[in-house]
């Protein structure tokens, strides 16, 4: 039989995307039995809810978080909605993605490999343009690289993966952008929820890091293409100061003090320099790094 999948959607005022998401999963979704579509809303204000309630020929799951709780925390209320023994894989996706046909049936055929616990398509815009979404494991050299060339010129040792070549092959990655996941339902089971305490920024990292400290595999598989819009983070000040301190928080968890400090230190290197040419998303970041107390701790419509 079909292998049976459930897909989980965070929304925070999407309604402008989820629309297009929403008609992309029929097509998108041929070749597996789509169990459950939870649609976990942290408390939009522009009828994104609604809008989900109102997809047709779906089985659309409407799921008020209550609260602006985050990506991870809107991420666990949904699979709390599912039942994992039931199921062979959850797809956790973005608003803003749409699904080419038959994607999610080969991303699901890819957990098929022995020690494979999530699968990862290509990403791309709208235009067919390639989203560099794999990544390496943080490392002090890959953030000073990347803080004095800039991470797309750091692509050979930087956390980010920009050589065109390893986008056309299948294979092993560290982690990847979380924009379009699959997760095997044994390995989430065993791996435990998303870290709710990264609101935005670093969850998928740490999940991903997790999973592999447990044995787990991430795997990349283009020939399951995801459409995605995304970018928030590169023009949002705010945004872009969260997911800098959040990737200084997860290393630090991870590593020592001596290589946190010089991992801290490199990043705000490489603000600093961004900042000083005028980009405001890196002063941005340079304050949260400096100043703690101007570090976001909810997210508009959560809780301090």
């Amino acid at each position: 039989m079909s292998p049976r999948v459930a897909i989980v959607i965070v929304t925070y005022n999407s309604a402008q995307v989820l629309e297009g998401c929403l008609a992309s999963l029929s097509a998108g979704a041929d070749g597996v039995r789509l169990a459950a579509v939870v649609v976990a809303d942290n408390a939009s204000t522009d009828g994104s809810l609604a809008l989900a309630e109102r997809s047709k020929g779906l089985p659309v799951v409407p799921l008020p978080v209550g609260r602006n709780a985050g990506y991870a925390a809107a991420i666990n209320a949904g699979v709390a909605q599912l039942d994992l023994c039931g199921l062979d894989a959850i797809l956790v996706l973005n608003p803003d993605c749409r699904l080419r046909p038959g994607a999610l049936a080969v991303l699901v055929k890819a957990l098929d490999r022995q020690g494979t616990g999530i699968a990862v398509p290509r990403l791309v815009s709208t235009d067919g343009v390639l989203h560099h979404s794999l990544r390496r494991t943080p490392t002090v050299r890959g953030a000073l690289v990347a803080a004095i060339i800039g991470g797309n010129r750091a692509g050979r040792v930087g956390e980010m993966v920009t050589d065109p070549r390893r986008y056309d092959r299948p294979g092993p990655a560290d982690w990847a952008t979380g924009a379009a996941m699959v997760l095997s339902a044994k390995a989430l089971a065993e791996i435990g929820p998303w870290d709710e305490s990264f609101l935005l920024y670093s969850e998928e990292t740490e999940f991903a890091l997790r999973a592999a400290d447990r044995g787990w595999t991430l795997w990349y598989e283009p020939a399951a293409v995801v459409e995605h819009i995304g970018g928030d983070a590169k023009v949002n000040p705010m945004l872009a100061a969260l997911l800098t301190v959040n990737r200084v928080r997860l290393f630090r968890r991870r590593r020592g003090r001596v290589a946190s400090a010089a991992f801290y230190l490199a990043v705000l290197l490489g603000e600093s320099m961004r900042a000083a040419a005028g980009r405001s998303t890196a002063r941005a970041s340079v304050v949260a790094l400096l100043r703690p107390s101007r570090r976001l701790r909810a997210l508009p419509g959560g809780t301090t």
